[in-house]
């Protein structure tokens, strides 16, 4: 049986590598984790797939390797003094992949396709700071025209905001926002136009294969505005969400990058943690749980409360991640500019046993039993035990591990098919706006079913508040509410980034709090 293991394992790093003889060897791969959702940028909402659209698409803005903002497919822009106007010049050399100018226009038809509501665009509210996008994507406001989102001509692009939002060049690097072509669409339709030989793109990269559970193969887009400082050639991305394979893929030499830490197996970071390929750096990220409210007895404020206070966070950190996460009794992670969270929900058995009994469940009687959801990752899995444990020890409550696959898990949260499930969240850009407005009622990455008309009005509230101490005091109001009154949700521990690449061979990555790492900047030296 070994021998058979260790024979299907060099099987998998050659086809993986790219050692086929009908196709060329990859000039650097890493790992991605699980099998890309999809590449559509309007529809993705995973970090693994982002990474690979923010390759494969630019916006109007870009993020250099220390995860600031750059100028992308607009070489420059004005704003107007009250903050609500951008006027973006877009360069004149930009192309896409089949050679055809990026124009303005291709920014208003994709950002119009994003906000349709047939769309189902998940994160489309991060077009909602646009004039009446909001109305639009509700089917309200039928009229895309209305929709302050202008192109003037070929290479002017204006934007009219409903409020002023220091963090929307921000926004325009996002996936999200960024162009797709619309003739390739209406071509091959919605499913088929993301595939090889169909998709065309404005980035660094174009899509050469896509061989599902094998790699996805990006190649050099000759006709992208700055080919000539795109570092490397051809890349593989490898799909594995199994730390074990990952480590193996690593340690052989078949990957050249490993970016995520839950690719590693946790038993092994102290061993790993002095070696010269290890690096690591807080970013702004969170792992928390989601509680199902639409279901008894989660609909109930108590439970859930009782469920957060019974989580041993700090033995969560210390036995599970070890990689020296801090626990997290708040959701927006330290880091943030201008913001300090409110004191939410910390471990605490005795008062977490006195909620349940007010809810009608003393000592877990009569508590029905629950699953706990997670994906098919093996630090979720360790992390899932644990509470599982913690939960019947403290509170006598059962509860049910529920593993799946990366895309039926996402299928199943965003169908509020579980109880509770494990998430996080990683900031898309440095403000607690982007962990908090996720939770508004009906919001497409809520995916809890809670709805709070107060907590509505406080992020509806500091979108327009221009002063900086007024609008922290009200988002923090409404972090309370977020993880501590109602607690829709449960935060456990904030990530500490981990990449394994030899710094000798590798340069172009830079540890930052976005945890972004674009892959045009990557070099590997021979």
């Amino acid at each position: 049986m070994m021998r058979l293991l260790h024979v299907s394992f060099l099987i998998s790093i050659c086809l993986l590598s790219g050692c086929d003889s009908k196709s060329q060897k990859a000039d650097f791969v890493f790992l991605n984790g699980a099998e890309p959702e999809s590449l559509d940028p309007a529809v993705i909402t995973g970090q693994l797939e982002g990474r690979l659209v923010s390759s494969l698409f630019e916006g109007l803005t870009a993020r250099d390797p220390t995860g600031s903002i750059v100028p992308g497919v607009a070489e420059r822009w004005e704003i107007s003094l009250d903050g609500r106007q951008y006027l973006f010049h877009l360069r004149s050399d930009a192309r896409w992949s089949n050679g055809d100018p990026v124009t303005a226009y291709d920014f208003a038809d994709s950002w119009k396709r994003t906000l349709l509501p047939q769309t189902a665009a998940e994160y489309a509210y991060q077009l909602y700071y646009i004039e009446n996008a909001e109305a639009f994507n509700a089917g309200k406001l039928p009229d895309f025209n209305q929709v302050g989102v202008h192109a003037l001509d070929d290479q002017r692009l204006e934007v009219r905001l409903t409020n002023p939002t220091p963090f929307f060049l921000d926004l325009c690097a996002f996936p999200t926002l960024m162009p797709v072509h619309m003739k390739t669409i209406q071509k091959y339709g919605e499913d088929e136009w993301i595939k090889p030989g169909h998709i065309v793109s404005n980035g660094p990269y174009t899509l050469e294969q896509w061989r599902i559970n094998q790699r996805v193969r990006l190649l050099a887009n000759p006709f992208y505005w700055d080919r000539a400082n795109v570092g490397l050639n051809r890349i593989d991305a490898l799909p594995t969400d199994n730390a074990n394979t990952a480590f193996n893929l690593y340690s052989s030499g078949a990957a050249d990058l490993t970016l995520d830490k839950n690719l590693i197996p946790a038993m092994l970071l102290d061993a790993l943690r002095g070696r010269p390929d290890f690096h690591s750096s807080p970013f702004l990220g969170t792992y928390f749980y989601r509680f199902n409210v639409t279901r008894p007895p989660l609909n109930n404020p108590l439970v859930r409360q009782a469920i957060a206070l019974a989580i041993d966070k700090k033995r969560i950190v210390e036995k599970v991640t070890r990689a020296g996460e801090p626990v997290a009794d708040h959701f927006v992670p330290p880091g943030i500019h201008n913001y300090e969270s409110p004191a939410c929900l910390g471990h605490n058995p005795d008062e977490a046993r006195e909620l349940l009994r007010k809810a009608g469940y003393p000592g877990g009687k009569g508590f029905p039993t629950i699953s706990l959801l997670y994906a098919d990752q093996s630090i979720a899995k360790g992390v899932a035990t644990e509470v599982q444990d913690m939960l019947h020890k403290e509170l006598g409550i059962t509860v049910q591990l529920a593993q799946q696959e990366w895309k039926v898990y996402l299928n199943s949260m965003s169908q509020l098919d579980y109880d509770i499930a494990a998430s996080s969240w990683l900031g898309d850009y440095n403000d607690p706006n982007t962990f908090l407005d996720m939770f508004v009622t009906g919001g497409g990455n809520n995916r809890t079913g809670w709805s709070n008309a107060r907590y509505d009005g406080l992020i509806q509230q500091a979108a327009k508040e221009v002063d900086v101490e007024k609008r922290k005091i009200i988002l923090q109001e409404a972090e309370g509410l977020l993880c501590r009154d109602e607690a829709p949700i449960a935060p456990v521990y904030f990530y500490v980034g981990v990449q394994f690449y030899d710094p000798q061979k590798i340069t172009g990555l830079v540890q930052n709090v976005l945890d972004e790492h674009p892959l045009k900047y990557i070099r590997k030296q021979n």
